[in-house]
């Protein structure tokens, strides 16, 4: 192995988790002028067709074994699908983009979980015990009154039940990957997530309606990102990293997406939290971090 790849290696988590971030203020940007799901299924349609010519060239026509693109296709319904729709749809209703991506955090568990059931992976114990406890500081970043009866503004019932399907969506598609998809060329499983995204898109519009779709400078840069560095390049190196290692410690990379997506936030649209809030928010990515370890 060269001294290139090893580079590479080394430092794939970290580029995933940088890149991962951006996806939240990208939701906000995206949705403030159009329909989550109808801008979502732009996305992963045109990030398909890209990268489908792009393997075409690189692989030429290839036969590809249809059970392992079914369950590829059923993977992106859940990672792609049901997460990136889940958390769009969340911030389209008026959820903080740094707090869905706090909420997204409880992933590592969820997909720990999951992985007990389906891979006979190991579950801790103390994991399980800091999953509570990172779920109390879930409860003090959207109740920081310590009342049920007084969210932050964008917390609703509906907001809420959407980032919480986002983090189970992707948990168990990251677990249902790990287990089915073994042997499918990355490229061929990352477009076939995208028709598996885009078939969730329109099960979105069909329910909650297709919504506007604005074609303005902030939407189309927002779409070249969404599209060429999320939907290409981290999707693809997040596959790299399942196959690569066991899908709890995939997962336990999440825990910095909600630290760099508050600052990205705070940054881009002045998104702040209280010190209750704060508190909260350290509570659930101490107890991601510190369960990465066990």
């Amino acid at each position: 192995m060269g001294a290139s790849q090893n580079l590479i290696i080394r430092f794939a988590p970290i580029i995933f988790v940088l890149l991962w971030a951006t996806g939240f203020p990208a939701a906000k940007f995206g949705t403030a002028a159009s329909g989550p799901f109808i801008f979502l299924l732009i996305r992963f349609l045109a990030a398909f067709a890209i990268l489908a010519i792009l393997v075409f060239l690189a692989f030429g026509a290839t036969k590809s074994d249809r059970q392992q693109v079914l369950h590829s296709i059923l993977a992106g319904m859940l990672v792609q699908g049901v997460y990136l729709g889940g958390v769009f749809f969340a911030v389209s209703k008026g959820m903080p983009a740094g707090i869905s991506a706090l909420i997204v955090a409880l992933q590592p568990f969820l997909t720990a979980v999951f992985a007990f059931f389906l891979l006979k992976e190991e579950l801790p114990l103390l994991k399980a015990c800091f999953f509570v406890v990172a779920l109390f500081g879930v409860v003090l970043v959207l109740f920081p009154e310590l009342s049920l009866f007084k969210a932050i503004p964008g917390v609703t019932p509906l907001t809420l039940g959407a980032a919480f399907a986002s983090a189970l969506g992707i948990s168990y598609g990251t677990v249902y990957q790990k287990k089915y998809v073994t042997e499918l060329n990355l490229w061929v499983t990352t477009m076939c997530h995208f028709i598996g995204g885009a078939i969730v898109m329109i099960l979105g519009m069909w329910v909650f309606g297709v919504g506007e779709l604005s074609w303005t400078l902030q939407s189309i840069l927002t779409l070249a990102w969404l599209i060429f560095v999320l939907s290409i390049g981290a999707v693809a190196l997040l596959m790299y990293l399942i196959r690569r290692d066991s899908s709890a410690s995939v997962a336990s990379l999440f825990f910095l997406v909600p630290v760099v997506a508050a600052l990205m936030t705070w940054f881009l649209f002045g998104e702040t939290m209280n010190a209750v809030q704060l508190l909260g928010g350290a509570i659930v990515v101490l107890s991601v971090a510190v369960t990465s370890r066990i």
